[in-house]
């Protein structure tokens, strides 16, 4: 199974419950103690009589750990955006570590490392089964310190990289108001605050005059299970926001409402990244039909962790549930599929196209335009002769952006007009070409109706 890590980013955990050992003991019996009364799983058939902390946690669940006090410091101040590092997000694969995702302005990013880049080696090291623990320890270090990364791009060459670490900020949420005045908020993972920023985000999109809602968890690996609760308050038709099964007993958790709420047409995007406390939030969504999910299925770690805190100041991170959606929604293991499923990449610019349809309910469908050249002219034909009329609008948008796309527009004949793009369109890119209900015939007759075609240009 795989494990996630973060340099100074996201993780992969949730259940910061902090709960302190109450008699002093030596750690390895803390361990012992602890497992024994809350390890939700298989115990060690030997595990009295096991020597050392690292025996004991690499016979429990990916996703157990022991953290010293300063890995432990690390640890949080990366769930709460501040840490330094190379700014990557890591998993586990058969031919070392692969990057997950990097962080705009961090060092990796800067270096031109790639989500989907294998990790074969650090400093001569390589990392071909090596834990999250053991890499996170060797590409970590003090800002200013250097990092050598042998790397496996996805053209099956090697590089090597020689990395300075830095301290950067990944930004819990970001904001932007789409074409068609729909909010889009990024929630990068699951911090203290989290859902509060999230709810802020929402006010002042709603000031700047959105209407409908996409809210994004697409590689987003978790964070603060109190977080989820909130966010989850923030949906209609939501009073839970999980299901909780323990090793003595189970229940509902209600979610934390909030002052204001999304519409009930929000759409909440996910992918094989989004996990953990983002699958809390996509599986009460889910069953409660609270917003519809766009994507890929969840990454499938419906398990939660509760942090101890031993006498001599290091902590253990323990599994001690499973939880699923508060209809039963599996999600260990098996994670949370969207209603809509979208290729890897297109979650947002899917999740925009209906909401600018869902606003625009009267339009026609016209056929699409598949592998358009980037140099691409538009022609549009009327049924009729148009007369001139300085109303008459037709758009071009790029999907997932704020505005729509420069373009020059000509009247060819009495009934068609040709649009060309001040600028080459982007390669791969989605499109929607919207022909408002503007133009007017020579009888004065106006078009009834608007039409649209997806576009989308050649990889």
């Amino acid at each position: 199974m795989k494990r996630f890590s973060a340099f100074g980013a996201l993780m992969m955990t949730i259940g910061l419950l902090l709960a302190p050992m109450a008699a002093a003991a030596a750690p390895i019996d803390e361990v012992k103690q602890l497992v024994s009364e809350h390890y939700m799983g298989e115990l060690p058939s030997n595990l009295q009589s096991m020597a050392s902390i690292d025996d004991i946690i690499v016979k429990l669940d990916p996703y157990s750990s022991y953290f010293t006090k300063e890995e432990f410091e690390a640890y949080t101040g990366s769930i709460n955006n501040s840490a330094t590092g190379i700014g990557v997000i890591i998993e586990e694969h058969e031919k070392g570590i692969q990057i997950v995702s990097t962080f705009d302005g961090a060092a990796a990013a800067l270096a031109g490392i790639e989500p989907g880049d294998i990790i074969l080696s650090v400093d001569g090291e390589t990392t071909k089964g090596m834990s999250i623990q053991q890499a996170s320890s060797l590409i970590t270090g003090k800002e200013g310190s250097t990092v050598q990364l042998v790397v496996l791009k996805s053209s099956n060459l090697t590089q090597t990289y020689k990395i300075t670490r830095n301290k950067f900020t990944v930004p819990a949420v970001t904001k932007q108001l789409l074409y068609g005045n729909i909010g889009y908020i990024g929630l990068n993972t699951f911090s203290d605050d989290g859902a509060t920023r999230v709810l802020k985000a929402k006010e002042e999109l709603q000031k700047q005059g959105a209407t409908s809602f996409i809210v994004d968890l697409t590689n987003n690996g978790g964070g603060f299970v109190h977080t989820a609760e909130e966010l989850v308050g923030l949906f209609p038709k939501s009073p839970y926001a999980y299901a909780l099964h323990m090793k003595k007993q189970n229940g509902l958790v209600k979610s934390v409402q909030q002052p204001s709420l999304f519409p009930a047409n929000t759409k909440v995007l996910i992918n094989g990244y989004s996990a953990s406390a983002s699958e809390m939030v996509a599986g009460a969504l889910l069953d409660q039909k609270s917003a519809t999910l766009y994507g890929q299925t969840t990454y499938g770690k419906g398990s939660m962790q509760t942090f101890y805190e031993l006498t001599d100041g290091s902590y253990l991170k323990l599994t001690v549930a499973n939880f699923t959606g508060p209809k039963g929604t599996v999600i260990h293991k098996t994670g949370v599929k969207p209603q809509i499923t979208t290729t890897v990449g297109q979650e947002l610019a899917k999740a925009h196209l209906d909401a600018i349809l869902e606003a625009n309910k009267t339009y026609k469908k016209m056929p699409a335009l598949q592998n358009v050249p980037t140099t691409k002219e538009f022609t549009v034909t009327f049924s009729k002769t148009v007369a001139s009329n300085k109303q008459q609008k037709i758009e071009l948008v790029k999907l997932g952006t704020a505005s729509n796309v420069q373009v020059n527009i000509k009247q060819k004949s009495h009934n068609q007009f040709v649009l060309s793009p001040t600028a080459p369109l982007e390669k791969g890119v989605a499109y929607i070409l919207l022909i408002h209900p503007t133009f007017q015939t020579e009888t004065g007759e106006m078009m009834k109706n608007g039409a649209y075609v997806e576009v989308t240009v050649q990889p």
